[in-house]
């Protein structure tokens, strides 16, 4: 029921005490600095764990913050909630400055990781807790917390305790007591880590169901590529400390902006290779060992846009978009390491020159079950379409971006 605002956010830790700075450089001189464990800039200031972020979110929408562990998505969440001040730039919420309001007067509401319920309550008080402290009347909120009960299912564990409860009736607990005050923004701080595979796939369905029944800007924070891709309307992908790419997940896994992002989202991770990109008879193609694949049109389009020279670059291609060949001719070629039956597909491990390469094989597709065989010599090309190419030296795309001259 908001729309939310970030222009030019940047937080900055400041450095340790002079003294004992000192100190720890002195007594590991040969050792990294610590603050240079996630590549984070570090300035005469400090260090900076979030630097010019820029993100409008519309009304309604469910934005999710993904990348590794230290990239600075949680301390952006925690900026937007008011548990972390802002360093530089401005905060919005529905247009209004939110940089120095409280975060009990931002109208939002954050769930965590490990729950944060009240152990000495039942689930019921749990729900009604948040509600007490803004004096809501004891009709409404009965009226507010069995429709919370209803939403999530936990209609039942209202006279429980916490302990009584397994890790999802607890995360579904901590949802409730975050949708009963019905705020303007909900924000969520990776809140199915805990939970084991089965159960985060059961969650990550009740809280789209959540998001279609409750009128609530959501902004979620994982590092887990696979709810990114199923909870967003759009993704902000972020590392150490800067936004990578923000779009919708199929604009992000169909046209990553770098190898950054084409490594992280897609499961297996996309396969790259030393490669060059020539053009011959007025279209490009990329040659990779002994094969050459064209270009589909839309990227010679790309391409001839930004007069791509013929340079050396870096190829991608996911492993759903490697097909096996069984006819002659010039093509790639590896010996298979490591064959893993997955039921509908086998995911094989190719070592080619060296490189490791990743092929997603439908079953249906297997000509010859030769190929699923340790040891076995295959061949394998890409497909037109699907081929990403890269500047080696910046990982920049080179359809979205400006080659190097």
């Amino acid at each position: 029921m908001a729309t939310v605002s970030l222009k030019a956010i940047q937080k900055v830790y400041p450095h340790a005490e002079p003294q004992k700075k000192k100190k720890a450089k002195k007594k590991k001189e040969d050792e990294p600095v610590e603050e240079k464990k996630y590549k984070l800039k570090v300035t005469d200031e400090g260090v900076i764990a979030v630097d010019n972020f820029n993100l409008d979110i519309a009304d309604k929408e469910f934005i999710v913050f993904v990348g590794p562990s230290g990239c600075g998505k949680s301390t952006t969440l925690r900026m937007v909630a008011g548990l972390e001040e802002i360093t530089r730039g401005d905060l919005y919420i529905d247009g209004v400055r939110m940089n120095d309001v409280a975060p009990k007067d931002r109208d939002i509401a954050m769930v965590f990781q490990n729950y944060a319920l009240y152990p000495h309550m039942t689930v019921r008080q749990n729900l009604e807790f948040p509600l007490k402290l803004r004096k809501v009347p004891k009709e409404e909120m009965d009226q507010r917390v069995s429709e919370a009960a209803e939403i999530l299912g936990i209609t039942q564990y209202l006279e429980r305790k916490p302990k009584a409860l397994s890790g999802g009736q607890r995360q579904r607990v901590a949802i409730g007591r975050a949708i009963v005050r019905e705020p303007k923004v909900l924000l969520m701080d990776e809140p199915l880590s805990n939970l084991d595979a089965k159960l985060r796939n059961q969650m990550r369905a009740e809280i789209i169901k959540l998001r279609q029944r409750i009128n609530t800007t959501f902004i979620y924070v994982t590092h887990d590529q696979t709810e990114a891709m199923t909870l967003g309307d759009r993704i902000v992908i972020m590392k150490d400390g800067e936004v990578q790419q923000i779009g919708t997940p199929q604009e992000v896994f169909n046209n990553p902006v770098n190898t950054f992002v084409a490594g992280f989202i897609g499961m297996p991770r996309m396969n790259m290779f030393n490669g060059k990109l020539v053009k011959k008879n007025g279209k490009y193609a990329v040659q990779v060992q002994d094969a050459e694949v064209v270009l589909s049109e839309a990227k010679q389009k790309h391409l001839a846009e930004r007069n791509t020279p013929e340079m050396d670059v870096t190829v991608g291609a996911r492993p759903e978009h490697i097909t096996l060949d069984y006819a002659e001719g010039a093509m790639l070629e590896g010996v298979v390491e490591v064959s893993e039956m997955m039921g509908s597909s086998v995911h094989l491990h190719i070592n080619t020159n060296g490189r490791d390469c990743i092929i997603i094989v439908p079953t249906l597709d297997l000509k010859d079950n030769s190929a699923l065989e340790i040891g076995a010599n295959v061949k394998f090309t890409f497909a037109p379409t699907a081929v990403h190419v890269f500047d080696p030296w910046t990982g920049l795309n080179l359809e979205y971006n400006d080659a190097q001259q």
